[in-house]
């Protein structure tokens, strides 16, 4: 008995000394371990719900290049390995029968192509060797054929070695003007003027490739994936594709039926629908489609109902009118009777499933945000998890919502080096008596008896959130770490809170926000702890906007960070996208002017005096580099504060590793002069 409690004791003593040594070596987070954690995506399971694959990405920060490479694992998270190393292995899909594993891949020299792999291991056999970069495969159900996208030259016609001619004739020629008549011309950080159109192609195994949709041009998702489904007789596809003509003054996304013979399409079934048609996904038996549709072509972020259409009887039937969520990444049970889906819930991204011919929504999992489901055999979801504190790593649940299992731990030892502190999910009263959710973030070793810097920061879109998320660009435990306090709230026109509250700042785009983020920081500085002498505030794209309004109706901050925000909302009509931009504003230069004028922060610059560091890319077209020269040129004009950053490769977001190290410091340091540690 004496032996046995002096092991007991031993053992308590072993592990308490580890304990307290493990959290004595913790360290503060820095941009540096961002980039140093590997990152899970792709996620697919084999059809027998037996094996996961996905890809894991790593950077070298020495020379900012990405490493990514696919890796298989048992559905129960065992016998992980690496299974492709050639560095450019993604978008992994597996054969019907499970014994091949598809995936595009630059292992060649040129442009992405597709290649074939056993599962059981070997070579892959390299499919296709086109001179344009191949993605997003897909196995047609007899497992003989692929289909895939790729973006052509408009004069294409079947004929690869004149397609690459063509190609190099514009490439080597001395006149680089763009010229264009469409609204549309540009996008995120490209130019749209060389004529170039996305194509759905098939190709047999041998590499013999089918044009899908001849002549077409028809613009697919300007970001992510095509979005397109095959048939379960392997006839049809169904695809998300512009059908809105030149000159493009808005995108009108419908679901095309085309045949994979080559003939071509068959038919447009949501011409009706004059707002956005999404994300075709067929039943098991082939019957039905389940689609998304928008009804407003002035919003974006309108939520996006649930519709299942017969193709047998060309009927429809919207399934989620009366549900106040927006639906996304959907997929049918095996037997056709469900549908599970993800969707942002009150600050989330949430897990659910719905009757597939309609009914009330079964919440699967809230918690941190949620990749999309993968359905894992007849009653398991495969997907990404992640929160605030956690990087994304791979999870399984019950579609009964029990049993949740983590099944990757990717970064685990990573995380465990860093002492991060805790967060909050708190509400607060904001403007009009509503009520505003916001997660603070605590700096480590908090201590409330102690007064600290408040760091609040201001989500862009502004239909979008800064939700339970480890977000690798604005990362707010690294905006916490040199003791600041920093608070995430989701403001008046945020999404996963309800149609109405997001469409809530329409015309009037900078009065509800605003205020609640006034009434968030009045919130903060009652509970005690933040020095009332050393707030700031930062925000990107309309977060940036906001910042520019704070600056001129407040001087209550003692530091403003702007990352390519928009400064004079005049200007915002040389973004990339213009037509929402009337009904956000509530008018235009040409019609309600003074309407549009009471929210633009460029008149009001009289009033600035915080100090501000701003923060832009030339890529960005989205939000044109001259808005951020001009408030730097305003604030430099006026003698005021302020610092610019300027990075001459970089678009919206800053994507390089480096870039994005030194982003950080630019941050840290200029809230380290106005605010101290």
């Amino acid at each position: 008995m004496k032996t046995s409690l002096r092991f007991l004791f031993f053992v308590m003593g072993f592990l308490l000394f580890h304990s307290f040594t493990a959290e004595a070596q913790q360290r503060t987070i820095t941009a540096e371990d961002l980039w140093q954690m590997e990152r899970v995506g792709n996620l697919t399971a084999s059809p027998d719900g037996r094996l996961i694959a996905f890809t894991k990405t790593r950077f070298d920060i020495s020379t900012d290049q990405s490493h990514s490479s696919i890796f298989l694992m048992n559905s129960d998270g065992s016998n992980q390995r690496e299974f492709t190393r050639h560095g450019t292995d993604s978008a992994p899909v597996f054969s019907p029968d499970g014994r091949y594993l598809a995936f595009t891949s630059r292992r060649a020299g040129g442009p992405a192509q597709l290649y074939v792999i056993p599962v059981s291991g070997g070579e892959a056999k390299q499919i296709t060797d086109l001179p344009v970069v191949v993605s997003a495969p897909q196995w047609f159900p007899d497992g003989q054929r692929l289909a895939f996208s790729a973006t052509v030259h408009p004069d294409y016609d079947g004929d690869w070695d004149r397609h690459r001619e063509l190609v190099n004739e514009r490439s080597n020629s001395l006149v680089t003007a763009k010229v264009t008549e469409n609204r549309t011309y540009r996008f995120w950080d490209r130019w749209l003027t060389d004529g170039h159109y996305p194509r759905l192609f098939a190709t047999t195994l041998d590499g013999e490739v089918t044009d899908l949709m001849p002549e077409s041009r028809r613009f697919f998702a300007m970001q992510g994936a095509p979005s397109f489904d095959i048939s379960p007789d392997g006839r049809t596809i169904a695809v998300s594709a512009n059908n809105e003509p030149p000159p493009y003054n808005y995108l009108n996304y419908d679901i095309i039926l085309i045949n994979t013979d080559g003939s071509g399409e068959r038919a447009n079934i949501t011409e009706e629908n004059p707002a956005n048609d999404l994300n075709p996904v067929f039943s098991p038996d082939g019957r039905f489609l389940m689609y998304g549709m928008q009804t407003r072509t002035d919003f974006y972020a309108d939520n996006v109902r649930l519709v299942r259409y017969d193709l047998q009887r060309g009927s429809r039937e919207v399934l989620t009118e009366d549900i106040d969520k927006s639906f996304s990444n959907w997929q049918w049970s095996r037997d056709g009777r469900t549908i599970f889906f993800h969707a942002q819930h009150l600050g989330k991204t949430s897990l659910f499933s719905i009757p597939s011919r309609g009914g009330s929504v079964t919440q699967i999992l809230h918690n941190g945000t949620n990749g999309a489901p993968v359905l894992l055999g007849d009653n398991r979801l495969v997907f990404t998890h992640t929160n605030l504190s956690a990087p994304a790593e791979i999870f399984s649940i019950r579609t009964n919502g029990r049993d949740l299992q983590q099944l990757t731990r990717i970064n685990a030892e990573r995380v465990a080096e860093l002492n991060m502190g805790r967060v909050e999910n708190v509400t607060y009263t904001g403007a009009n008596g509503a009520d505003v959710q916001m997660f603070i973030v605590y700096p480590p070793d908090f201590d409330a008896s102690q007064k600290y810097p408040l760091m609040m920061m201001i989500h862009g879109g502004p239909h979008g959130i800064f939700g339970d998320e480890f977000h690798y660009r604005w990362n707010a435990h690294l905006f916490a770490a040199p003791g600041y306090v920093t608070v995430l709230p989701n403001f008046h026109g945020s999404t996963s809170f309800g149609q109405a509250f997001a469409e809530s700042i329409h015309g009037a785009h900078s009065d509800l926000p605003y205020r609640d983020i006034m009434k968030a920081t009045d919130f903060m500085i009652e509970r005690g702890y933040i020095d009332e002498n050393r707030l700031a505030a930062a925000g990107g794209s309309y977060g940036g906007y906001m910042v520019s309004w704070i600056a001129g109706h407040t001087d209550r901050f003692a530091a403003l960070i702007n990352h390519a925000g928009v400064y004079n909302i005049m200007g915002q009509f040389a973004s990339d996208i213009t037509e929402h931009r009337i009904a956000a504003y509530s008018g235009s230069p040409w019609d309600g002017l003074e309407s549009m004028q009471r929210w633009n922060p460029a008149l009001h610059a009289a009033n600035f005096s915080s100090p501000m560091l701003i923060i832009h890319g030339e890529l960005d077209y989205r939000v044109p580099v001259t808005q951020g020269l001009e408030v730097y040129g305003v604030y430099k004009g006026m003698g005021l504060d302020a610092r610019l950053v300027y990075f001459p490769n970089e678009n919206h977001w800053i994507l390089r590793p480096n870039n994005s190290i030194f982003w950080y410091q630019e941050v840290h340091n200029w809230l380290e002069r106005w605010l101290g540690n």
